[in-house]
């Protein structure tokens, strides 16, 4: 029987649209959440939906001072509601990927002297160079992304060595379109932190390090070195390894907290920083994701976070280092379409009936007697195409198939596009593999038993509100024994296993290998 635990560990989330923190003791239960609304709770910022939009529509942005401001708030509810600063051990975090924030000459100094007498927006107001950040949905820097592949030479190239092709809301990006229109705040700007890094600043009192998973997602690191790539900075903008710092692993102890915390909330001197990281990678760490899993959120777009060992970047997808294991890799592929799509399918071959598109899939074979459907019913990000694609088991084009079989085309195609594409980016199944389904359409007992049967793994489902934040707990305490070799599974082991709910058909393993094959044909002939 766990014992009661006075020891507690913080997850904070910078998110797009709040700041939430979730507090766990040694036995890993929730102690503590807590969470500040950008938009209703620091209306005077006049965000939507936590950003600006600006006029061209290309360009977002988030005000650097309300992100600091929320974190006052948070920690003053904290404080209202009673809770112990010192029984924290360690804390860590996440950060909204790729975003970035431009610390201003002399910032380091102000950091470092802070007054607890005074909150932190009043004390950092003049620190910022750009007063609004570019955030990851920025959609700006096209002309930016095409000068860093060309520098490199090509797409593939920078994909092999960062692990993704240039995007728009890439980190890089986005300080090169900086350098360029606005050159002389570039020139101010002592420190070019990421969000996740910056919110580690404030609490180290001091410059945190970029961590190598969040520093994955900037098109300028050497995934494989570890290190920034001189070839990536010289193309984005002069000095600019200077202003990055030196990445660190993500289980590295930062330093303790900074006394300002001590004396205005109570922290122990001995509370440890553990570095903070993206998003996406700290929801990885609260899922609990182990090698050779893989874990599926089904929702409005559908996106897969892949544990790999030995990564094959491509020009879709994303290759970003491992937030718990500094010797593997983590990867992130989104699919467009997702539910919309399984809706539409739903309405017209199902009667708009949950129900009944089960029933089709129960009444349909495995392999579907060799009928495969691709829907792409908007622009798709995997690959980058539109259209739907029908072809018979003799691979034959047609029109449509009948209701039933259409459901079950539309299933299969979608989970056999996730593994196609997975194992493009170097995953593979192994024989402990467990697929974790999240999202909306894991409530769907016989969707999750085709993903099953597709993918040859039992399927598990698990609560993952909050992950990221949860994920960042889980982290500050794995960050206090990362040193002593102890391994993340390990230290998390008493958190709360996912749910089984479906495992594989007899039989489908050799039936989907025979169409994946076919499937990946299908996919380029139509499209590529």
């Amino acid at each position: 029987m766990a014992l009661p635990s006075d020891r507690c560990y913080l997850g904070f989330d910078f998110s797009t649209q709040q700041l939430k923190v979730v507090a766990v003791d040694d036995n890993l239960t929730i102690v503590h959440q807590s969470a500040v609304h950008f938009d209703t709770e620091l209306p005077e910022y006049r965000t939507q939906g936590g950003v600006h939009v600006h006029s061209d529509r290309l360009t977002v942005t988030s005000p650097v001072l309300m992100w600091v401001k929320a974190l006052d708030l948070i920690l003053g509810k904290m404080k209202a509601s009673g809770f112990d600063f010192s029984s924290v051990k360690a804390l860590s975090g996440s950060g909204q990927q790729h975003g970035s924030v431009y610390w201003k000459e002399g910032s380091r100094q102000i950091l470092r002297d802070m007054s607890p007498d005074k909150p932190l927006h009043e004390l950092l107001e003049s620190c910022f160079a750009v007063t609004d950040s570019p955030v990851w949905m920025d959609s700006s820097t096209t002309e930016q992304c095409q000068h860093l592949e060309q520098a490199l030479g090509g797409a593939q190239q920078l994909a092999d060595i960062t692990g993704s092709r240039a995007y728009e809301r890439f980190t890089g990006n986005q300080i090169a379109k900086i350098w360029k229109t606005d050159p002389g705040h570039y020139k101010q700007t002592e420190r070019i932190s990421l969000v996740s890094s910056f919110a580690a600043s404030l609490f180290l009192g001091d410059y945190a390090a970029i961590d190598y998973s969040d520093g994955s997602g900037m098109n300028l690191m050497d995934i494989s070195k570890k290190e920034w790539a001189q070839h990536c900075l010289g193309a984005v903008a002069p000095g600019l390894g200077g202003k990055l710092g030196t990445p660190l692993p993500s289980v590295a102890v930062l330093g303790s907290v900074s006394s300002y915390y001590v004396q205005r909330y109570g922290f122990s001197p001995d509370c440890k920083v553990i570095a903070f990281t993206g998003d996406n990678p700290g929801s990885l760490a609260g899922m609990r994701l182990q090698e050779g899993d893989i874990a599926i959120s089904l929702g409005t777009s559908d996106t897969v976070f892949l544990w790999i060992q030995d990564p094959r970047p491509t020009v879709e997808g994303h290759i970003f280092c491992n937030p718990v294991d500094s010797q593997a890799y983590m990867a992130l592929i989104c699919f467009k379409n997702g539910s919309f799509t399984r809706e539409r399918i739903r309405e017209e071959c199902a009667g708009g009936s949950w129900e009944e598109f089960s029933k089709a899939l129960k009444a349909t074979p495995v392999g579907n007697n060799g009928n495969i459907g691709i829907y792409f019913d908007v622009m798709e990000i995997t690959p980058a195409a539109v259209g739907v694609h029908r072809v018979n088991g003799e691979n034959d084009r047609v029109a449509g198939f009948p209701e039933e079989v259409e459901v079950r085309a539309l299933i299969e195609g979608q989970f056999l596009a996730k593994r196609a594409h997975a194992e493009k980016l170097g995953y593979k199944i192994l024989q402990e593999t467990r697929v974790l389904a999240t999202g909306g359409a894991s409530s769907n007992k016989d969707i999750l038993q085709v993903l099953a049967d597709v993918f040859n793994a039992p399927v598990y489902t698990i609560d993952t509100a909050n992950s990221a934040c949860l994920g960042c707990a889980y982290r500050a305490l794995h960050g206090l024994v990362a040193e002593m070799g102890v391994c993340f599974a390990e230290a998390v082991q008493m958190a709360p296993e996912p749910k089984l709910v479906v495992t594989p058909t007899p039989g489908a393993e050799k039936v989907y290998e025979r169409l994946l094959k076919r499937y990946t044909e299908q996919e380029q002939r139509a499209f590529l």
